[in-house]
């Protein structure tokens, strides 16, 4: 048993030496994996991510009380805005109906209509919606599939008269 004992210990490569210049190859490898799995993460935030909601606050900002006013005068008025989605094969095509508190057709109006992704502007759709009868707006878009904002400006002349942004789904 002696002899294969000596053989086992034999054959067992001796440990080999930590040296500076391993200690240093396993820093810089370990820094290089960081920065670059770090310079992947930053691509793929910037490649993906389409901005802001607003480009300058500021301006925003200065705009407040004017949109708080309009909205009040929007709200005074009660119009009755119902819009519809549908698809039709590789198209959606939306309708709009604007009636007042009475139910009488408001005509006299331009609509401007976009379908918003939530997060990325750069996926943002305009609705080319065109007027077919008084106070009825439609107009087609690619179609497209999953959450987005449906946005409804209705203009007479210079002036919004009607405002409204809703979160649909669309399949």
């Amino acid at each position: 048993m002696m002899t294969s004992e000596r053989s086992a210990q034999e054959t067992v490569p001796p440990p080999r030496e930590l040296t500076g210049r391993t200690v240093l190859v396993c820093l810089v490898a370990f820094f290089a994996v960081v920065a670059g799995v770090n310079a992947i993460m930053i691509r793929a935030a910037v490649s993906t991510f389409g901005g802001v909601e607003t480009q300058s606050s500021y301006r925003a900002g200065l705009q407040f009380a004017k949109e708080i006013a309009a909205s009040r005068a929007q709200d005074a008025r009660d119009w009755r805005v119902q819009a519809s989605v549908t698809r039709l094969g590789d198209r959606q095509r939306i309708e709009i109906a604007v009636r007042d508190a009475t139910g009488r057709t408001q005509t006299g109006l331009t609509a401007a209509v976009a379908l918003a992704h939530p997060t990325d502007r750069r996926q943002d759709r305009r609705v080319d919606a065109a007027e077919v009868s008084p106070g009825r707006f439609a107009g087609t878009v690619e179609a497209i599939e999953g959450q987005r904002d449906l946005a409804i400006e209705l203009m007479r002349g210079e002036e919004r008269v009607f405002r409204s942004k809703s979160r649909i789904v669309l399949k």
